[in-house]
């Protein structure tokens, strides 16, 4: 796990519940339990400051840093799409957006399709997006805000009927490729989860394991458009994963709590280094 990837880990899983800012001292220790040397941490929080991630404070010869309010915003849309999964039944509309971009403007169209790819919408071609989840309001809304060059036309309609549903799920999404990550995620995470079934996890390694789970899964919700049941391949793996992360979720929550309270209360009490 990169370095700047774990900062955000820590603040969505851990500190946005205790208060949402953390002092660099007590960031460096959490971060050690990863491996990561304190000047690494240092060089990674400066960047992200500068990049308008975070944002710091000064008491005393302390550094206080929390996330500025674009970083909660991806937090809040990261965590939406890894607990937020669809329990209707499926109405059998099908959700369309159809745009058009300047060839003038690539960087708009690439930053397009990876907003849709993000709402879960897949491409039945290379301008036309579908998706059975009506997200169309949230796209258009956000495309508009950062070009204005795009033009957008949205549908809303069925298909032929069943067969033609699953072609069309079949042509807009990879699910081949993410079964076999899901089927990935599943082999490295089980076993842990039947582990501490049976023991009780050490609290530093249960920090350390339910964030590592949980950068492994992130990947795997932002690709998932979670399809309704209908539309999905033979076998389909996905909701083994989903319960396998989530037991081990709650089952590494306190211990994990507990190692990273104890970290960040040990240092809250020392003094910093004087130095020269």
């Amino acid at each position: 796990m990169k370095p700047r990837d774990l900062v955000f880990e820590l603040f969505g899983d851990y500190l946005r519940y205790r208060g949402g800012a953390v002092r660099l001292r007590s960031l460096t220790a959490l971060m050690d339990c990863f491996a990561i040397p304190a000047g690494t941490v240092r060089v990674v929080v400066a960047r992200m400051r500068k990049e308008g991630w975070l944002t710091s404070r000064k008491e005393g010869r302390e550094t206080h840093y929390a996330l500025t309010a674009k970083g909660w915003h991806v937090l809040d849309e990261r965590r939406a799409r890894i607990f937020e999964w669809r329990d209707a039944e499926w109405d059998g509309q099908w959700h369309m957006i159809m745009y058009s971009v300047p060839e003038t403007e690539r960087s708009s169209r690439e930053e397009l399709r990876q907003l849709l790819v993000w709402h879960g919408f897949g491409a039945a071609s290379p301008s036309v997006w579908v998706s059975p989840t009506d997200r169309t309001d949230a796209v258009v809304k956000a495309a508009h805000e950062n070009s204005a060059a795009v033009r957008l036309d949205v549908f809303h309609a069925r298909s032929s009927g069943p067969d033609a549903d699953t072609d069309l799920a079949q042509r807009a999404w990879d699910l081949g490729s993410l079964r076999s990550d899901y089927e990935d995620f599943i082999d490295r995470w089980e076993p842990v989860a039947d582990r501490f079934r049976q023991d009780h996890p050490v609290p530093t390694e249960a920090l350390v394991r339910r964030v590592e789970m949980i950068h492994a899964f992130r990947p795997l919700a932002f690709r998932d458009p979670d399809l309704p049941t209908r539309l999905l391949p033979e076998g389909w793996r996905g909701p083994q994963a989903r319960n396998i992360f989530f037991t081990l979720l709650e089952a590494l929550e306190e211990p994990s709590r507990a190692a990273a309270d104890a970290l960040v209360s040990a240092t809250a009490g020392s003094r910093p280094m004087r130095t020269g």
